[in-house]
């Protein structure tokens, strides 16, 4: 990690790494990271808000600088980060995580890490990627809405987590599996893993889109990172995450 920016409160990792990109581009920076303590308003999928209360979570956005990609692959970098999470809880934290695609990190059956990313291109090539992470640590008290679709680690551990710890192995995870995808520009070296972490495999899923609903078998993943739906006749559909939310057959998994 080149630098680290690191605040008490802020409105949103993501928003203040993009304020401060135009500079690290300047400083011909590859890599930054932004951490707040608390966010005021943090961001999720679809414009949903991430709950962020002081002191007890994670907050960051880690924010890849000229990154040699191509904006294509860009979205495939959020499975590379819900892997790198599940990993981590795995191997830090002793729980057995698992990941509902496409990126959302999962603890008996409850959410536990929100992950967006967002691109700016310039010139054809992304001058950046932001890849903005929330992961539930030492909370313990939800809304009633909530408590039914959100844990932390500390509530399925019985016990405080060390937040650095787990952040730390969770930037160690993000590093080697960015360089697996470097690789081939692509989640074919990561997807066997990937699928050995995912919650939905072969399990019965529904696929809510804008304005139908439909079920089918979840089979796995392809190398961009589309879920691969089978029908009740047998034929394979790739779902695109950026256009429709999985649910499982009776609950949020």
């Amino acid at each position: 990690m080149e630098q680290i920016y690191q605040k008490d409160s802020v409105d949103s990792t993501l928003t203040w790494a993009k304020e401060e990109a135009e500079s690290c581009l300047l400083a011909n920076r590859n890599t930054v990271l932004f951490l707040a303590d608390k966010q005021t308003a943090g961001k999720g999928r679809f414009g949903r808000v991430w709950d962020s209360p002081a002191g007890e979570n994670v907050y960051m956005t880690l924010l890849l600088l000229r990154p040699p990609i191509e904006p294509v692959n860009a979205a495939s970098l959020t499975l590379v980060m819900g892997l790198s999470v599940a990993q981590a809880v795995r191997e830090s934290a002793g729980l057995l995580a698992g990941i509902k695609w496409p990126n959302d990190v999962v603890l008996a059956g409850k959410k536990i890490c929100g992950i967006l990313t967002e691109m700016r291109i310039g010139k054809e090539k992304p001058e950046y990627v932001s890849i903005g992470v929330g992961i539930n640590m030492n909370q313990t008290d939800y809304p009633p809405e909530l408590q039914d679709k959100a844990t932390s680690l500390a509530l399925q551990k019985g016990g405080a987590v060390c937040r650095e710890e787990v952040t730390a192995r969770v930037l160690e995870r993000f590093e080697e599996n960015y360089k697996c995808f470097l690789k081939t520009q692509d989640l074919s070296l990561l997807k066997n893993e990937y699928e050995n972490l995912l919650l939905n495999l072969n399990q019965q899923v529904r696929i809510l889109e804008k304005d139908s609903e439909s079920l089918g078998i979840a089979r796995g993943i392809t190398a961009s990172g589309e879920l691969l739906v089978e029908d009740e006749k047998g034929a394979v559909r790739q779902i695109l995450s950026g256009e429709v939310s999985v649910r499982g057959l009776y609950s949020y998994v």
